[in-house]
């Protein structure tokens, strides 16, 4: 008997033809897994922007930042505030500011989390970098990223990741709801 590679192929075709992909919360659960959070992305804008009120705000006078970072505004628990340091609850987006200029940066990360707290998010991941590359000027962005999110109104709390999801180079922030 002679075996023919595009009778299988039309037969797995014909076999699949009602199939339709899970989502990944759904495939998470039936795995019994927690659905992982979005890779990281980096939101670009085609043109950088030109509004005044779009500026950043002057960080010129902050330090060098410590390694890790965290802040939480009053109200927030204690518990609340392990909890998000130690990720005990799903990191449902997250946005990539590495390599950006502080303008462009400040703008997309305030965008991110008018529209993560749009959506209903609660906690997110912010990916500042660490400032390796960055030669004598230090962690320009890391300091800029933890000033602008303690001016943010929607922002509860914020800490530095744990080593595996980008240590001092990423936070954990908590949005009001």
């Amino acid at each position: 008997m002679a075996h023919d590679e595009h009778d299988d192929a039309a037969l797995f075709r014909a076999a699949m033809r009602d199939v339709r992909p899970l989502d990944a919360a759904v495939d998470a659960r039936l795995v019994g897994d927690r659905p992982k959070p979005p890779r990281a992305r980096r939101r670009r804008d085609p043109d950088p922007p030109a509004a005044a009120e779009r500026l950043p705000p002057p960080t010129a006078d902050i330090a060098d930042p410590p390694e890790r970072l965290a802040f939480r505004h009053a109200g927030v628990r204690d518990g609340e505030m392990r909890r998000l340091r130690r990720t005990t609850g799903a990191i449902e987006d997250e946005i990539d500011l590495h390599g950006l200029t502080r303008v462009h940066a400040y703008r997309l990360l305030c965008d991110f989390l008018a529209d993560s707290r749009a959506r209903g998010l609660r906690r997110v991941r912010v990916i500042h970098g660490k400032g390796l590359r960055s030669g004598a000027r230090g962690a320009v962005l890391k300091a800029a990223v933890d000033a602008w999110l303690r001016e943010r109104p929607e922002v509860l709390a914020f800490s530095s990741a744990r080593p595996a999801d980008g240590g001092g180079g990423a936070l954990y922030v908590l949005l009001r709801a």
